[in-house]
């Protein structure tokens, strides 16, 4: 496998700074919301050495507007991240700062639970999450090219 290579964005020079890792890894993932997040912590916890790529270290699993966990569509895919072992759900337990099920005056096939989440408590917990996951690193960069190489 092939190093990644990093292109930062600078007004100046573009295209001549590019930043070359020594080290290899595995798995990169680029952006580091609930969807990165996870999966860069799936990759890791595999065994994989992983590269976490954000542009804001200061951002890593930031909410941006609403601050909801679950709904009818999205908590789905909340539970079936939970059943793989995803984050996302656990975080929503530990951040929460209302709990609602949605369509109660239905039947029970189409409630749904809602967390509304404490976005910066979200945030710093899910930070400290990947900072200190074996295999994962974390660094921050912006991603212009992709490269592929010969793969095994």
């Amino acid at each position: 496998m092939t190093d990644p290579t990093i292109r930062p964005t600078s007004s100046l020079q573009r295209d001549t700074n590019t930043i070359d890792f020594q080290e290899e890894f595995d798995v990169v993932v680029v952006g580091a919301g609930h969807a990165g997040c996870d999966a860069a912590l799936a990759a890791a916890r595999m065994g994989c050495n992983t590269l976490l790529l954000t542009l804001n270290l200061d951002k890593i699993g930031w909410q941006p507007c609403n601050p909801a966990v679950g709904a009818p569509a999205k908590s789905q895919l909340v539970h079936e991240v939970d059943a793989l072992g995803g984050e996302i759900g656990k975080m929503a337990d530990r951040t929460y700062l209302q709990k609602r099920v949605l369509n109660s005056s239905r039947g029970p096939a189409v409630w749904a639970l809602r967390a509304q989440t404490d976005k910066r408590e979200y945030a710093a917990v899910m930070k400290r999450i990947v900072e200190n996951e074996p295999n994962l690193s974390v660094r921050e960069g912006m991603v212009t090219d992709l490269v592929i190489g010969k793969t095994t």
